[in-house]
């Protein structure tokens, strides 16, 4: 067996970081008093920058470790830094939050902190084992995470998601040895040659194709989206924005790196399913988000939407001269999701209240009389949702279906385009019941929630007008 040399741990060294600090918060805390978990907070963004600052200095650096079963380059750095602002977004909203609903504790940090080791790992994973190792450490911390408020809609919320999250990781283990069987490797790089090498057996296409179900469950796509409004709706509200941003985000980057190394001579195989799995996500998540009445359900089909339109970059995964920038598009959209994401449920938790009132559309009446501010920040969320300009989500939505016609999926991209308008209809009624209705809405001022809230509300806004530089740094991030 080969030793590890230095290089494997730095291959490793921004998830080593942020493992040994959620791991040495995890005593201090034992010393924090019950009234003073606003330290642990502190803390665990603390671990979170330094790591995010390190991350930075990785651009441009590429090497593998542990006999290539984990790699880092360009595509995972990018995912890395976007997680882990994803991470301080998360404490961000939760600091007041969780108070404010009787649910503070220093563990609440602590397993957001392992949830984004999770999702670091997902992004740097050259093999199928350590991507199944990753994906149960992005999950366990969100199901206990999930039930953590011990109210019965959320300890639902929690069971749900582990019932459906254990059922999605079932897939990707068998898919996994399926793929074992027929190429003798779980590399992604040996996966590609084995099956270069001669005549790829069905078993190898059923394996593929039982890990994509696998990926699907973990990014809510269509079929396989049904745990999504259920679990967003009873989950703490801060746990939902963090979950919806960041296990998508992770989700993806496994996507993206499994099958364009692993399986791209199963392209022609893939392409139709691809194909049907963003068109049907894109159409019924918005469909759905139409009846909605209470904000949380609204947006987690709105998420499963986004899934459907992020998707989009990966149907044309098997053609080369598409590929890189279609991959770009998808980690721009990312971006782009996770700002806009950010911010509109900053506003949620802004009008939440802890008796779970607060949350109907009809709560945001009379909004833009009372806390002008606010209603601004929430239309730009929406604008950017629905790709109106001049947000980052109309640039997302042009960068995807530009790569999508560029790979001849001209049909899908009229799709996207089509759903976009329907989505509309129920992201403006918030908008309308903000400014066009009469109501008393009470608004909870808490100094971490309104900068978050504030700077996804600016870098929606600013970032349209230079997204080239945005969108190079994406470019260059991608698979060569």
């Amino acid at each position: 067996m080969t030793q590890p040399q230095f290089i494997d741990f730095y291959t490793i060294l921004p998830f080593t970081i942020l493992v040994a600090w959620a791991c040495l918060l995890l005593l201090v805390d034992l010393f924090i008093p019950r009234n003073r978990k606003g330290i642990t907070a502190f803390l665990a963004a603390l671990g979170l920058a330094g790591t995010l600052g390190y991350s930075v200095t990785q651009i441009g650096v590429s090497s593998t470790g542990f006999n290539g079963m984990v790699s880092l380059d360009g595509f995972s750095t990018f995912a890395n830094i976007l997680l882990l602002a994803s991470g301080l977004f998360g404490i961000a909203l939760a600091y007041g939050y969780i108070k404010r609903m009787g649910i503070e504790r220093g563990e609440y940090y602590i397993l957001l902190l392992f949830s984004v080791t999770g999702m670091m790992l997902m992004a740097q994973a050259a093999d199928l084992i350590i991507v199944f190792l990753a994906l149960e450490l992005l999950s366990i911390p969100l199901y206990v995470l999930s039930a953590v408020s011990r109210k019965l809609d959320s300890e639902e919320a929690g069971l749900k998601y582990f019932l459906l999250g254990a059922f999605a990781s079932g897939f990707v283990v068998y898919g996994t040895a399926l793929v074992f069987g027929a190429t003798g490797t779980t590399s992604l790089n040996g996966i590609f040659y084995a099956a270069s090498s001669g005549d790829f057996s069905l078993l190898l296409t059923i394996g593929a194709a039982l890990i994509l179900v696998g990926f699907g469950f973990k990014v809510a796509a269509v079929p396989f989206h049904m745990w999504t409004p259920d679990v967003y709706q009873g989950a703490p509200t801060s746990i939902t924005a963090f979950m919806a941003a960041g296990a998508k985000i992770a989700g993806f980057a496994s996507l993206f790196r499994v099958f364009v190394i692993a399986f791209p001579l199963l392209a022609p195989d893939l392409t139709a399913v691809l194909w049907a799995l963003s068109a049907l996500t894109m159409i019924v998540g918005n469909l759905a988000a139409i009846s909605q009445s209470n904000i949380k359900r609204m947006l987690a089909y709105s998420a499963i939407a986004h899934a459907g339109y992020i998707l989009m970059a990966f149907v044309p995964y098997g053609n080369k001269d598409v590929m890189p920038t279609a991959i770009a598009a998808g980690l721009f959209y990312l971006v782009a999701y996770t700002v806009t994401n950010f911010g509109s449920w900053g506003v949620v938790i802004a009008l939440e209240k802890a008796e779970g009132k607060g949350l109907e559309l009809s709560d945001y009446a009379g909004l833009a009389k009372k806390y002008p501010a606010l209603a601004a920040a929430m239309t730009v969320f929406m604008l950017s949702f629905i790709g109106f300009p001049p947000t980052l989500g109309l640039i997302g939505k042009f960068y995807l279906f530009r790569s999508a016609i560029a790979g001849g999926f001209t049909g899908l991209a009229i799709i996207g385009v089509i759903t976009s308008l329907i989505s509309a209809y129920y992201y403006l009624r918030v908008v309308v019941n903000m400014y066009m209705k009469e109501g008393d809405p009470v608004v909870e001022r808490e100094p971490w929630l309104g900068f978050t809230t504030a700077v996804t509300a600016i870098a929606t806004v600013v970032l349209s007008f230079v997204p080239q530089f945005l969108f190079l740094l994406a470019i260059t991030a991608g698979f060569r």
